[in-house]
């Protein structure tokens, strides 16, 4: 086995209300910053033991879709990293 981290970022999808990313956005342009769009994400980093990085991406996955993302309103990426 080897170590790993799986990196899931949670966001929410198109079209779907941020008011997070709203607020923060208008912020960010009384600031003075010129922006397209702006979208919140949540990221979670999870360090587990894997034969390969292809088991450890699917069971991040798995987590992802059981509890870590609501598949009705957010998308997820997972990246896999060997752990240092």
């Amino acid at each position: 086995m080897t170590a790993y981290t799986a990196t899931v970022t949670v966001r929410l999808k198109h079209g779907v209300l941020d008011p997070e990313a709203e607020t923060t956005q208008r912020a960010l342009e009384r600031l003075g910053f010129d922006l397209e769009d702006l979208r919140s994400a949540d990221r979670f980093e999870i360090d587990l033991e894997a034969a390969d990085g292809d088991e450890a991406a699917e069971r991040a996955g798995e987590m992802a879709d059981r509890l870590l993302a609501n598949p009705t309103i957010h998308d997820y990426d997972v990246t896999v990293e060997t752990a240092e």
